[in-house]
C-alpha cells in the first residue's frame, strides 16, 4: 500500500505508524532470532503469514498467537538518510525483536522523481541501494516498490502518450536497480501494482509481471497485493498468470482497508485470492498491511490470524 491517508480503523493510527513501529514501548528486550530465519518454511512451501508492525509489544504478541515474521517501513527500519551511529542502534533493536524482520515496504519517498520530464533515477538508486544494503545486515529478504508518489507520471491529467513514456522511466529504474544492488546479499526488490487511486501506472498484477520481465534480473521480482487488487477489480487469475514470480503478498478488506476477518462478509471476499495463491504452489509471506484500532490490538491480531488461516 502507498497512501498517505488515515485509512486505519476507526481513525487510530496512519499508515506511516504502523509502518514505522506502532506499539514501540514497552517491554523488554527479547532473545535474538536468526535474522534469517523467516525463509525456511517457505522453502518447504507453507505460506507465511506475518503483519506491518514492528514495536516490540505487538510484535511479542503477534508471535505469541503464531505469526512468521513482521514487516517495516524502509524510512523506520533501515532509513538511509540517518547517519550510521543511529543506524547501529536501530540495527540492535530490530535483530532484537521476537519475530524476523522478513519483508519492508515504503521504498522510495515522493521527493525522488522516477518518471516524467523531472525523472532523475541517480540519486534515488543511492538512496536505495544504501537501504537495501542495510536491509541485508538484519535478513531481510524483501523489499517493496510500491512508492506510488515518486512512480506516479506528473500533471493533473497525463496522456497516454505520457504514461506510457512513464512506464518505461518505471521499468528503465528497475533495471538500472537491479544491476546497483548485485553486491547486496540475499534482498530482492518486489513491484507493487497499486490501485488507480494512489498510481497512475503499473496497476495490475499483469502489469506489474510485464515490468519485472523487462527487468530481466532475479532480484526484480514481483509482489500481490490482495486489497489493490481487489479495489481495482484485479481477479484472482492475475495471481495464477504471475505464477512464480510472486514473492510476498500484503492483505486488507476491501474497502475499509481493515484486518482480516474485522468484517466476516468482507473477509470472504478473500478466499478466491488463496485459492489462487494455493494453485500456484505458493510458499511465501502475506502482510496485514492494513488498519488497527488502537484498543484490543492483541485481539485484532488473533482475528486476523484465524481468518488467514483459514484460507491456507
Amino acid at each position: 500500500m502507498e497512501s498517505s491517508e488515515n485509512f486505519m480503523a476507526g481513525g487510530a493510527l496512519t499508515r506511516r505508524s504502523f509502518l514505522g513501529g506502532a506499539f514501540t514501548a514497552g517491554a523488554a528486550a527479547l532473545a535474538p532470532h536468526s535474522v534469517f530465519s523467516a525463509g525456511t518454511d517457505a522453502k518447504r512451501g507453507r505460506i507465511l503469514l506475518g503483519a506491518c508492525l514492528t514495536g516490540r509489544d505487538a510484535v511479542e504478541t503477534m508471535k505469541s498467537i503464531g505469526f512468521d515474521f513482521c514487516e517495516g517501513g524502509v524510512a523506520d527500519a533501515v532509513n538511509p538518510f540517518r547517519n550510521g551511529e543511529w543506524w547501529k542502534k536501530r540495527r540492535d533493536e530490530l535483530r532484537s525483536l521476537a519475530l524476523p524482520v522478513r519483508s519492508l515496504a515504503g521504498f522510495i519517498p515522493g521527493k525522488f522523481r522516477l518518471t516524467g520530464p523531472k525523472a532523475d533515477h541517480a540519486p534515488a538508486l543511492d538512496y536505495a541501494v544504501k537501504a537495501l544494503e542495510r536491509a541485508s545486515e538484519i535478513g531481510v529478504k524483501y523489499v517493496v516498490l510500491g512508492s506510488g508518489a515518486a512512480r506516479n507520471v506528473p500533471g493533473k491529467n497525463p496522456s497516454k502518450e505520457e504514461l506510457g513514456k512513464g512506464v518505461l522511466q518505471f521499468t528503465d529504474f528497475c533495471r538500472a536497480l537491479a544491476k546497483r544492488m548485485e553486491g547486496v546479499r540475499g534482498v530482492t526488490v518486489l513491484v507493487e501494482p497499486l490501485r488507480a487511486r494512489e498510481s497512475n501506472i503499473v496497476n495490475t498484477v499483469a502489469e506489474g509481471k510485464k515490468i519485472v520481465d523487462a527487468a530481466g534480473s532475479p532480484r526484480i521480482r514481483l509482489l500481490a497485493d490482495i486489497f489493490h487488487m481487489m479495489e481495482g477489480n484485479d481477479g484472482p487469475d492475475g495471481i495464477a498468470a504471475a505464477g512464480r514470480a510472486i514473492k510476498h503478498c500484503h492483505v486488507a478488506e476491501c474497502g475499509t482497508r481493515s484486518f482480516p476477518g474485522d468484517n466476516p462478509a468482507a473477509a470472504a471476499r478473500l478466499e478466491p485470492y488463496f485459492a489462487a495463491l494455493k494453485s500456484i504452489g505458493y510458499g511465501g509471506g502475506v502482510s496485514c498491511e492494513c488498519g488497527w484500532r488502537r484498543k484490543n490490538i492483541a485481539k485484532q491480531l488473533e482475528t486476523a490470524f484465524k481468518t488467514l488461516k483459514g484460507m491456507i
